[in-house]
């Protein structure tokens, strides 16, 4: 409250529009660092991927490349045709010498000899000599080593062919034959072909027989798992501070406005002590005067408008304390039989006092069958009257009040409308606030603390019954109050 006392409206502007730069701030700031560490996982997780790759080629090659299994492919790819010079001395070597036996440039002679010949080998034999089940346990093995668990597919994909042979641990192409006999699924399919992830297999200068391709179809998803508790923490710990921030700004905007109720209220306050206190002065200083104390007359007439201002007084007084004691809750009613119909008449009476001055009317509608409720005859009187000052009080110019009654739903509804002066959808969500006042535009002589219909609302409140307000701008209001035969 201290606060909004000291702030103005630009300062509290500034204030809320620093907070909300500072809270733009940490979520952009939050938002950087959760993608600087996607970007960073991305990076690692590619490295991963290309050594798991490269492992894995080194365990193939020296798993299919051996003399033996190089004989077994020479011959293999040679099946339907007549034996070569190169077949027979390579059935000669196999032959002469057990495989223990061959030394290692012995190996590796072989083994180029196997690839240079292109007219005896084809391309394709290698990748066909790969076991699946071996290639998907390798990788296993791999993926395992460098800690990734992502869902995944693989495949060894033919130059020759123009296809995937392995799928998966699973042959998909019928060997030796070009036609695509691929059954692979199609959108893996579309994956394994577009993957960035391969590295070839077999590869010489003479020929590139094909590639082992990996990919993840739910790679980013699994990237951001990676993150997602800090993603949680931030979200949660950001929503927090936007909720104190809304809260606090809240609970500023609140309190600068009931700071500012509550300087009207003061500054009514004092005008409507002040003319009672001026006249009772004036009245004072008459009496004393030797030309008004020698007549009786003008002395009661001087001693009546004291004591009239003085009740005057009184009953603003008495309107501070009910609130005070309203708000306190420490009050109870003293339930009595109460004829409604009759309060109302004799408030209609005590207005139309005030209306002629205003050259009004009031009329009432008493329909209610029943007209006796339970409840407080003086708090039930004190509601119709409030709620036909305040009726008379925004109606500057020949005031047409009109009070009603029907019964409905085990008790009584009172309708009290005018044609006043109305109000706005903003001011009738705050009639029933204390201190609260509609505008009245250029008009200055509307009375009053602001306390009146928040007490109506209060009393109406501890009945069980309930208020509300119909009104259009220009047009005057309504007030509807509804009040149970039984206060339970």
């Amino acid at each position: 409250m201290l606060l909004t006392q000291f702030m103005g409206r630009k300062s509290i502007v500034a204030i809320i529009t620093l907070m909300s730069a500072a809270l733009i701030g940490i979520i952009m700031i939050q938002l950087y660092w959760i993608q600087e560490s996607v970007d960073r996982n991305t990076e690692s997780f590619n490295s991963r991927v290309y050594l798991i790759l490269g492992n894995v080629q080194e365990k193939i090659q020296s798993k299919s490349t051996g003399p033996k299994e190089a004989y077994e492919y020479f011959k293999k790819s040679n099946q339907n045709e007549l034996k070569s010079p190169l077949t027979k001395e390579i059935d000669s070597l196999f032959s002469e010498y057990s495989l223990s036996e061959y030394s290692l440039y012995d190996r590796q002679r072989l083994r180029f000899e196997l690839r240079a010949n292109h007219s005896s080998i084809r391309p394709s034999v290698l990748l066909e000599s790969i076991d699946p089940q071996e290639l998907q346990k390798i990788i296993e093995e791999e993926m395992a080593d460098q800690d990734i668990d992502a869902p995944y597919d693989f495949g060894v994909f033919s130059s020759e062919l123009k296809d995937f042979i392995i799928v998966n641990g699973v042959y998909t192409a019928t060997i030796g034959e070009t036609e695509n006999m691929s059954t692979v699924d199609t959108e893996m399919n579309k994956s394994l072909y577009t993957s960035p992830y391969q590295i070839q297999l077999f590869a010489s200068e003479f020929d590139k027989p094909g590639y082992l391709k990996i990919s993840f179809l739910n790679r980013t998803r699994w990237l951001w798992s990676s993150v997602m508790p800090s993603l949680i923490s931030s979200i949660v710990f950001t929503g927090l501070i936007l909720f104190c921030f809304s809260y606090t700004i809240y609970v500023i905007l609140r309190q600068k406005k009931v700071s500012e109720m509550k300087t009207d209220f003061i500054n009514n306050m004092t005008h409507e002590f002040k003319t009672p206190i001026a006249t009772i002065s004036l009245a004072a200083d008459s009496i004393n005067s030797p030309s008004i104390s020698s007549n009786p007359d003008k002395v009661k007439r001087f001693s009546n408008i004291i004591k009239e201002e003085n009740n005057r007084m009184l009953s603003q007084v008495e309107k501070v304390l009910q609130m005070a004691v309203l708000d306190k809750r420490d009050f109870s009613l003293n339930l009595t039989e109460v004829d409604i119909h009759s309060i109302i008449l004799q408030a209609a009476e005590h207005a139309r006092l005030q209306l002629e001055s205003k050259n009004g009317i009031i009329t009432t509608e008493l329909e209610a069958e029943v007209s006796k409720i339970k409840g407080d005859e003086t708090h039930i009187s004190n509601i119709i009257h409030n709620l036909l000052d305040n009726a008379i009080k925004y109606t500057p110019e020949s005031p047409k009040i009109n009070i009603s009654t029907s019964n409905k739903s085990n008790g009584i509804v009172i309708n009290v409308s005018d044609n006043g002066i109305g109000m706005t959808n903003d001011a009738r969500k705050q009639i029933f606030d204390k201190f609260y006042r509609v505008h009245t535009g250029n008009i200055h002589d509307v009375k009053g603390f602001g306390l009146g219909l928040s007490y109506v609302k209060a009393i109406v409140t501890a009945h069980n019954g309930r208020i509300e307000v119909q009104s259009e701008l220009g047009k005057g209001s309504k007030f509807i109050v509804y009040l149970p035969y039984e206060n339970r």
